[in-house]
């Protein structure tokens, strides 16, 4: 796959979730040119998973870090299963942006629908936490301390980065009080270990559990 030329760090961290947010803006205009307009999902990750891996030689602060994450999993399994226990208890309406009907795979029997449902899990488990941790946490948690954020370590990071990234990166879930608790706690862990793949890897264990809890529970407004 060929590399896109050099971006600015901000722009380069902004076009994977960009194109998620497009996706998300452009759902109704997109839907009634589909047979079932759940499928558009697999063009969304597939957008994002694509500028991911074109941009992905642009990411120093993925290089040579997994394997340290890997030695840290305690952490990120540990924070990532928090935070999933988390979430599916703060779901209160006040805690709420409206009435979310969220992600249902079932088919018109009633049956769920194993594509849809795998392909919904893959993408928040794999590709959502990528994007998201390198825009929220790498990228704007940074550049609210300091422009060239590329040069700030994330141990340096201060209240006013983790807590402004925070909100705004729980005011793009519908469940906005449980997507700033999980900000915070996320954007902490890449503070406290310097490593944006443990908070990678502590994301995805939240969206994963999440999914498996979902399709077990039949609770699709969480998704």
């Amino acid at each position: 796959m060929n590399s896109l030329p050099r971006l600015g760090p901000v722009l380069a961290r902004s076009i994977p979730f960009g194109l998620y947010i497009a996706f998300l803006a452009a759902g109704p205009w997109f839907a009634p040119h589909f047979p079932d307009a759940r499928w558009i999902y697999a063009l969304q990750i597939g957008a994002v998973a694509a500028a991911l891996g074109l941009l992905l030689p642009q990411f120093g602060e993925l290089r040579c870090s997994l394997r340290n994450a890997l030695d840290d999993w305690p952490a990120a399994l540990l924070v990532g299963v928090a935070i999933f226990i988390l979430w599916i208890n703060l779901d209160q309406a006040w805690a709420s942006l409206g009435d979310p009907t969220g992600y249902d795979p079932r088919d018109a029997t009633g049956a769920i629908d194993w594509r849809l449902a795998l392909l919904r899990v893959v993408g928040a488990a794999l590709v959502v936490p990528l994007m998201e941790e390198l825009f929220w946490r790498s990228c704007i948690m940074r550049w609210i301390e300091r422009a060239d954020f590329l040069g700030l370590p994330p141990g340096k990071v201060g209240w006013r980065g983790l807590i402004i990234s925070s909100t705004l990166f729980g005011s793009e879930h519908s469940l906005w009080l449980a997507g700033i608790v999980a900000g915070l706690v996320y954007g902490w862990l890449y503070m406290r270990r310097g490593n944006l793949w443990t908070a990678v890897i502590a994301h995805g264990v939240t969206n994963f559990l999440l999914g498996i809890w979902v399709l077990y529970t039949g609770n699709w407004q969480f998704w």
